[in-house]
């Protein structure tokens, strides 16, 4: 006999009230195991969750503009097994319901589902109002808590806000274009009756330009992507005093044994990421202060014990940076593996946020691209990051001839306020020496 049963949303990590962007179902609706159910949109990604089993819908629990967290109810699916489900969904029969699951229809604004225990009973917890907005809760403006607090780091009056999300929806690209409309309107004050000194200190407001008076144009939207991690990026470069030291490789005998490895194990794609990897964490080790985050006061640095790197991946919608944890704890092999599948999983956009969080130290790698150096941009909240260009043979003095060796530039950038530069050109050495002789690696 066909079952009624719960589906929640799974383990998304450390993120509460993660906003319902889009509700792909309705009651009536037959759907097939892994057909996509709500997308949800974190700071770092956006995410569909999959139907454990198929079925009949019976009752969606959600709606657009809702903030869950892991564990909120999403929908009653009249199963078509009559089989318990493994993956935690709660069944019942569709007359022990209680009544008001089934006869009530009035929707509840904005709320976060999160069942306390697994019973019949649901605990909703609306989200806290912002100090100053004096509204209903369903009058409040439609904005993830990460960035209602981002908007409260600023001084800003969220509901002055305009959003350029999905339903209106405020994103920190929007809090950040509030701000500069509000110095663009007192560099014009100042430009009015200010000083020079005045003007010289405020920002210009940015540029208003017909380009269609010039020739062909095209107007394309930015990816929803490049939308949260354009906000983080100007963020961390107007907050973090960045600065970049450069240093070059040998990875002459890397490369060598690298190939060896990779003939030896023709099923698996190992590249030269897991060795920069297992380098940086020793670097790491050495030292502490790489692994580390300034606390919001700005005046504490708190030191991991941990060892989670961030790589970098390139796709269609923009860069994504999914941690791959305890390096210090795997080998090149297994390190390949989980490279592989999660750079598989973030170009098909089945990442989810916890696949991103809790990194320590970030590498991004353009080295099947090219260049010889860039400056890459510190992903707060740690407080180094490490660019990779592409190798390339050069000739190199051993005291008796120039020889052809095998080079990789490399490019750290890190935060001023808690990386010196003497400290900052030990590391770089020490990553490179690691990359030099493989053997450092295996100390």
């Amino acid at each position: 006999m066909s079952t009624l049963k719960e589906i929640h949303v799974p383990d998304i990590g450390n993120h509460d009230r993660v906003p319902v962007i889009e509700v792909l179902i309705k009651p009536g609706d037959h759907i097939d195991k892994d057909d996509a159910l709500v997308t949800l949109e974190s700071d770092k990604a956006t995410m569909e969750i999959p139907a454990p089993f198929s079925g009949t819908v019976k009752e969606v629990a959600l709606k657009v503009g809702d903030e869950v967290s892991t564990g909120a109810l999403i929908a009653r699916v009249l199963s078509d097994e009559g089989t318990a489900d493994h993956d935690g969904v709660i069944q019942k029969e569709k007359a022990s319901l209680p009544a008001s699951a089934t006869e009530s229809s009035q929707p509840v604004p904005k709320a976060t589902v999160m069942p306390d225990k697994p019973s019949n009973e649901l605990t909703i917890k609306r989200p806290p109002l912002d100090a100053g907005l004096p509204m209903p809760v369903a009058e409040l403006p439609y904005a993830s808590p990460a960035v209602r607090a981002f908007a409260r780091e600023l001084g800003v009056d969220i509901a002055q806000v305009e959003g350029s999300g999905r339903g209106g929806r405020i994103q920190r690209i929007d809090i950040s274009g509030h701000v500069k409309q509000a110095l663009a309107s007192a560099s014009h004050s100042v430009a009015g009756g200010g000083s020079l000194a005045g003007q010289s200190a405020a920002l210009l407001p940015w540029p208003r330009i017909d380009f269609s008076r010039f020739g062909a144009i095209e107007e394309k939207p930015l990816g929803r992507i490049q939308k949260i991690s354009g906000a983080n990026l100007a963020r961390n470069w107007a907050m973090i005093p960045h600065v970049t030291q450069h240093e070059d490789a040998d990875i002459t005998e890397l490369e060598s044994f690298r190939k060896c490895l990779a003939a030896e194990n023709k099923d698996l794609k190992i590249t030269p990421l897991v060795f920069q990897m297992k380098a940086v964490v020793a670097a790491l080790k050495a030292y502490p202060s790489f692994n580390a985050s300034l606390d919001q006061s700005g005046e504490k640095l708190i030191l991991k014990k941990y060892f989670h790197i961030g790589i970098a991946v390139d796709t269609s919608d923009g860069l994504v940076v999914p941690v791959i944890r305890d390096v210090d704890r795997k080998g090149l092999l297994e390190l390949a593996r989980e490279l592989t599948e999660v750079s598989t999983r973030a170009r098909e956009k089945k990442l989810n946020p916890a696949d991103m969080s809790g990194g320590c130290f970030s590498i991004s790698s353009l080295g099947g691209i090219g260049g010889s150096a860039f400056t890459p941009i510190v992903n707060a909240p740690e407080v180094a990051i490490l660019g990779v260009s592409r190798a390339i043979t050069k000739p190199l003095w051993n005291g008796k001839e120039f020889v052809p060796r095998l080079m990789l530039p490399l490019s750290l950038s890190y935060d001023h306020r808690v990386i010196d530069g003497a400290l900052a050109a030990r590391f770089a050495v020490f990553v490179a020496r690691q990359l030099a002789d493989i053997r450092r690696l295996l100390l």
